[in-house]
């Protein structure tokens, strides 16, 4: 807008005034932005830009919400969002596009053992292991024309939202659940959380039952078509693929767990959540016990 005043009134002679008056700005304003003079505000929004672009740089999925809780967690810097929002519109910053997630659960067909849905939506915990969920999800790799499927078992604790521990295979099968639920309770072997899960085979036998009894767990199941009884869980699915996996097409085994593998190493260690205060899910379970 000030450079097609400065335009107008170079090379047509118009009052620059009345140009002003016409487009809605200040006269103040225009000949500030004439002299090259940048003000306080705005140096320090080049600054802040020029921070954000860097951000954005290494981590291309992330919205200007978590571009700005980088800034408060990483740099130090505190601004609103709205703030952030202006800039990025401005350096034209945008997010990755979020895709529809597919799930892969598969009803069992004769359940031997159906529980209450005990959390009943209640995604919240006062301590760390006093409330686990748990879930499958698959993604693909390309071999030529053939497509090959890779099952992603994971366990997150509602306190910290961190991932307690999963397990990778070509097989949606019990031993994938079971090796799962082993790695978490050897890692916690003090924890007696609610587990809660939806109604898919693995998960409504009586084998796996036996196991949380063991552990003095008890069962919580979602209800038939509620998937947001275990939303927690599937939103972090959605988050994984979203960032790491959606856009790519992977064409090797190796590489696709390597990405899974190193992303809940990130996701646990380096990806700060606003809900947690701005902090990642190590830090905040680190807090807990420091307290």
């Amino acid at each position: 807008m000030y450079k097609a005043i400065r335009e107008s009134h170079a090379e047509k002679g118009y009052p620059i005034e009345t140009a002003c008056e016409l487009l809605h700005a200040a006269r103040s304003a225009y000949h500030k932005w004439a002299s090259g003079k940048l003000s306080r505000r705005a140096e320090e929004n080049e600054r802040l830009a020029d921070t954000i672009e860097k951000i954005h740089e290494e981590s291309p999925d992330k919205g200007y919400r978590r571009l700005n809780d980088d800034l408060r967690h990483d740099h130090g810097i505190h601004v609103n969002d709205k703030r952030v929002l202006r800039i990025c519109r401005a350096r034209d910053i945008k997010s990755t596009i979020k895709y529809s997630n597919h799930g892969c659960t598969r009803r069992a067909k004769n359940p031997q053992y159906i529980a209450e849905n005990l959390l009943n939506r209640q995604f919240h915990a006062d301590k760390p292991n006093e409330k686990w969920l748990t879930d499958v999800t698959e993604f693909k790799w390309y071999e030529g024309v053939t497509v090959h499927k890779l099952y992603l078992s994971a366990i997150l604790d509602l306190y910290d939202r961190r991932i307690v521990s999963f397990v990778l295979s070509e097989r949606n099968d019990n031993p994938l659940v079971y090796k799962t639920f082993d790695k978490a309770v050897k890692a916690n072997q003090d924890a007696h959380p609610l587990f809660h899960s939806d109604r898919g085979f693995q998960y409504t036998g009586r084998a796996f039952h036996h196991k949380l009894q063991q552990a003095g767990m008890t069962q919580s199941m979602s209800r038939v078509a509620h998937c947001i009884d275990n939303g927690p869980m599937e939103g972090f699915w959605g988050i994984l693929k979203r960032e790491r996996y959606y856009g790519r097409r992977f064409t090797c085994k190796r590489e696709l767990a390597q990405m899974i593998t190193g992303y809940i190493h990130y996701y646990n260690t380096m990806r700060v959540q606003r809900g947690l205060g701005v902090l990642t899910p190590m830090e905040k379970y680190a807090l807990c016990f420091a307290a």
